[in-house]
């Protein structure tokens, strides 16, 4: 089963990359999701390297954005593409069954991409500004996610769909309730005073039934 809530990595530096993932495992995140935009290759792998053993040891599901050739050198849980990435036929090629692949989807024709694809769970947003992405994607709102999720429901298609860009923690309520799976979050986490207790809270707010 996909942890309800998806953090993904930030940091300009190696060090920051591998402090804030430790700070999230630390604190109960149990599915990273390693991005690092402007890291070079040797450096993505560097971090990757280090939240591989992290993971294994707080038994957590590590994924690698945008690579699948860092995910299968690390044996990572698996990757997550955007939607100019490599196709998900690639990965699977490459990465085997086994393993976890999550697409990038801005709005509803892209889930159906993503569901015809067969990704085990999408990512869907932003819901509102994020200084944390560049090239943003036009914004969703709830009301967007509603309308994704009624549409689906209509065409008796399901998916997890990870709420994601610039949510705070009051969304989560309103998030659940648009029937959204998870969250996949950066700054809450990383900017959080006490991470041990948001995720704690988060958690149960999204998995009540």
């Amino acid at each position: 089963m996909l942890s309800r809530i998806q953090y993904i990595s930030h940091g300009e530096t190696v060090e920051e990359q591998k402090q804030n993932i430790l700070n999230a495992l630390e604190a109960g995140c149990k599915m990273i999701q390693l991005r690092f935009k402007n890291g070079s290759k040797e450096a993505v792998l560097d971090v990757a390297r280090q939240a591989r053993v992290w993971c294994t040891y707080g038994n957590a599901k590590l994924i690698i954005n945008d690579s699948i050739e860092i995910a299968k050198e690390v044996d990572a849980d698996g990757v997550h593409l955007g939607l100019t990435d490599s196709s998900v036929v690639e990965a699977r090629k490459i990465l085997g069954s086994a393993k976890i692949i999550g697409g990038t989807a801005n709005t509803l024709e892209d889930v159906l991409q993503r569901i015809r694809e067969k990704c085990d769970y999408v990512g869907l947003g932003p819901l509102r500004f994020t200084s944390t992405k560049e090239k943003l994607s036009p914004l969703l709102g709830f009301e967007g996610y509603q309308r994704v999720a009624k549409e689906l429901e209509m065409a008796g298609l399901s998916i997890p769909i990870y709420a994601i860009g610039g949510i705070v923690r009051n969304d989560v309520e309103l998030l659940k309730k648009t029937g959204v799976y998870g969250i996949a979050v950066s700054g809450m986490i990383s900017n959080s005073a006490d991470k041990t207790t948001l995720i704690s809270e988060i958690e149960q707010t999204l998995s009540y039934a």
